[in-house]
């Protein structure tokens, strides 16, 4: 059967440009990453390249700087490097204590940048990753007037990797849940006296007038999953027509062997022949039945998945922040 592939992030990525020694000195770092953690700042840095082709940051910002931002997220995790394997691939919930231990990642990692003066450029994503608009985030609790741009675009697409991949200490979130926390995560809070957050109400000058993270990435970051979406229903539609062929090939095959087994013996062999004309490599008349049903099955579980693709897409569509 042939190969259905899918690669959600692999159309626009940073391996696209034409990188030199000193751009590729920087992505060599990520070699002492662990598999999980290699593959998520991979995930990030490309889901980084597009917003910023989005966001149309060559133009509004300066050229070059996709190139950078999207280097700043390979880099944006190399801190992890130095936490302790027992809390950084725990299978469970960490503890209070083990998340203050995960969190010191991003001073390890903006440390290690400076201390090498061909990362030192790209700190800005290991410092400001999990930085908050609000001030709610660390390491250093600043607000958006303090939050780099670069800063701003990593933590969209680093929440959105690592709440929608499926990672070795937590389930997997679909699309529409994982986009629809962003937006939560977007609006604007209060906490009040009894430590119970609750949606505020932004005023003209309010501390409180921003979320966590910057609408105007989260917006476009809908176009992004959107583009990837629609990208995927095409190359999925694409394996249903292979599908449908392969059926009709099996359909034919079937059609034969029926026929030989009901024939008289002087025409068996006509029968025979003619349902082995319709077989490919390793398949035998015994086995025509068996694959018919799982080809029906493969055909009618794609064609399933495509419709919940088509509804993810109209969701998508429906998005605000």
């Amino acid at each position: 059967m042939k190969k259905e592939n899918f690669d959600f992030y692999s159309r626009t990525s940073i391996k696209s440009y034409n990188l030199d020694d000193r751009i590729r000195y920087q992505l060599k770092m990520l070699d002492g990453l662990d598999a999980f953690t290699r593959l998520h700042s991979e995930n990030v840095a490309n889901l980084t390249c597009r917003l910023c082709e989005y966001l149309n940051v060559e133009k509004s910002i300066g050229k070059g700087f996709t190139v950078y931002c999207t280097t700043c997220a390979y880099l944006h995790d190399i801190g992890k490097i130095f936490i302790p394997p027992a809390v950084l691939q725990k299978k469970a919930a960490l503890t209070k204590e083990e998340y203050e231990i995960m969190k010191t990642h991003t001073s390890i990692g903006y440390k290690m940048c400076m201390e090498d003066p061909k990362l030192r450029p790209y700190s800005a994503g290991t410092l400001f990753h999990h930085e908050s608009l609000d001030g709610s985030g660390y390491p250093n609790g600043v607000t958006e007037k303090d939050i780099p741009y670069e800063g701003q675009i990593i933590r969209v697409a680093d929440e959105f990797d690592a709440i929608s991949s499926k990672r070795q200490y937590k389930t997997h979130v679909g699309i529409i849940d994982t986009l629809n926390i962003l937006i939560d995560d977007s609006n604007p809070k209060i906490q009040t006296l009894n430590t119970l957050i609750q949606e505020a109400k932004p005023t003209k000058g309010s501390k409180f007038s921003v979320g966590k993270i910057n609408k105007e990435i989260l917006r476009n970051l809908f176009k992004v999953v959107l583009d990837d979406t629609e990208y995927e229903i095409s190359v999925r539609i694409e394996y249903l027509d292979y599908l449908k062929e392969e059926l009709k090939r099996l359909d034919e095959a079937n059609r034969y062997l029926q026929k030989m087994e009901k024939a008289p013996q002087r025409k068996k062999e006509y029968f025979k022949q003619g349902a082995e004309a319709y077989l490919r490599d390793k398949e035998t008349l015994e086995n025509i039945p068996n694959l018919l049903i799982e080809m029906k099955k493969a055909y009618d579980d794609r064609q399933n998945h495509i419709k919940k693709l088509y509804d993810e897409a109209k969701q998508i569509k429906k998005l605000k922040c």
